[in-house]
């Protein structure tokens, strides 16, 4: 038995949207095409008509319209100021001196006039041109405005909006489409911050529930060895798990802009760091070294401490075994206080640089399996380093090792 077929379902109806609702006249929109072509339409008119004023009056006075003729008869002859006319001579000789007479004043008019002409040119077009390129810079200001708000955007600031004002043309249309992209991608990125922020802030308790009962087992003497050797295995791994979350939680905040903001002296800042690394630094044979000279920032003291602490410990895990060093400075420089760190090391090829600030990245090395962190480092610097408006860049040392450069404006 044929099945019976399915009754005829209507068309969804379309969600109607104020903002884009068809006009009763579209002609009448005034689109940017509608007033471009006002207005240097109404430029060209403007120029047409005072350049034919200009060449009219020039005709006119080049002409000399109304005036006296260049000759005149006085007693019987014919006289004249401009020209060179024979006092006596056939009628035929003097009409040829009157017509060569005529055509030579008819000459000087005409050049008269196409100099004059070409003056009045010259002045209109200089003066079109800056009228246009004003009326150009005004028709395009709110394209200069959205670039500032997009260029602030690229800065990690999703709050910015254009709210751009004014006729309901393409540019408002284009203004008012980025302000809701915007919009969508704050949600979006607000909410994966949450979500960040809630797991880690979920896995915190595990874990340390986890360490404390493996700590507890730890401390009884009477445990077997292969069971305290299991328990320090299980303990270094729920260490790791922590100094990720913890990773994870301070990379979900520091993306966002610094709100509160104090004097921090970046050269205290870095001296902390390298009191906290220095236990580590000696027990690799690695010397610490450098000149902190102060350079006050306005930023959050604590994340500042983290792009220290996290660029000097790299320095020294990704090191040579013996005879390294590593060299913390910090100065003012062109308006900046910039902290520098340089370290002996393994060779880094250029081509590798920028995926050593990708998340859970490391030179040459598995995602994981490796003691010497959970590779959140420098995204974890370069994360602070974008929220307070400086910049972390990083350069291969001859050699072998890095150079790594933090720059915050003053």
């Amino acid at each position: 038995m044929p099945a019976t077929p399915a009754p005829p379902q209507a068309p969804p109806k379309p969600t109607w949207d104020p903002r884009r609702a068809e006009p009763v006249f579209p002609w009448l929109r005034p689109t940017i095409r509608i007033r471009l072509t006002l207005l240097y339409g109404g430029m060209f008119l403007i120029a047409g008509i005072l350049l034919l004023s200009i060449i009219y009056l020039l005709a006119a006075e080049a002409l000399n319209v109304g005036s006296d003729l260049p000759f005149k008869i006085a007693e019987g002859k014919v006289t004249s100021n401009v020209c060179d006319l024979p006092s006596s001579a056939t009628p035929e000789v003097f009409n040829d001196a009157m017509n060569a007479c005529v055509n030579e004043q008819r000459r000087h008019a005409l050049d008269d006039l196409l100099s004059r002409s070409l003056l009045a040119l010259l002045g209109l077009a200089i003066i079109a041109f800056a009228f246009g390129y004003a009326m150009a810079g005004r028709v395009l200001a709110p394209l200069g405005r959205i670039t500032r708000t997009a260029r602030a955007v690229a800065g990690s600031d999703l709050s910015r909006r254009i709210e751009l004002d004014g006729p309901d043309d393409e540019l408002k249309e284009l203004a008012d489409t980025f302000d809701e992209m915007l919009e969508r991608l704050q949600r979006a990125f607000t909410a994966q911050q949450r979500f960040v922020g809630n797991a880690s802030h979920e896995l915190r308790t595990p874990l340390a529930i986890n360490r404390t009962l493996l700590e507890v087992h730890l401390s009884d003497p009477g445990a077997p060895v292969e069971l305290q050797q299991l328990g320090k295995t299980l303990l270094a791994t729920n260490e790791r798990s922590e100094q990720l979350v913890e990773g994870l939680l301070l990379l979900a905040r520091s993306d966002n802009q610094i709100v509160e903001r104090k004097p921090v002296d970046l050269a205290e800042v870095a001296e902390q760091a390298v009191d906290q690394v220095h236990a580590e630094a000696q027990a690799k044979g690695v010397l610490i070294r450098g000149e902190q000279k102060p350079a006050v920032v306005q930023g959050n003291g604590v994340l500042l401490e983290r792009i220290a602490l996290n660029l000097v410990q790299n320095a020294v895990r990704y090191n040579i075994p013996e005879g390294g060093w590593v060299e913390v400075t910090t100065d003012v420089q062109h308006g900046q206080a910039v902290l520098i760190v340089a370290n002996t090391g393994p060779v880094v090829p250029a081509y590798e640089i920028d995926n050593l600030f990708e998340p859970f990245r490391r030179l040459r090395t598995e995602r994981t399996g490796s003691d010497k962190g959970v590779g959140l480092g420098l995204s974890i610097v370069r994360s602070v380093a974008r929220a307070h408006g400086g910049h972390i860049s990083a350069q291969p040392r001859e050699g072998g090792g890095l150079v790594m450069r933090f720059a915050l404006p003053i």
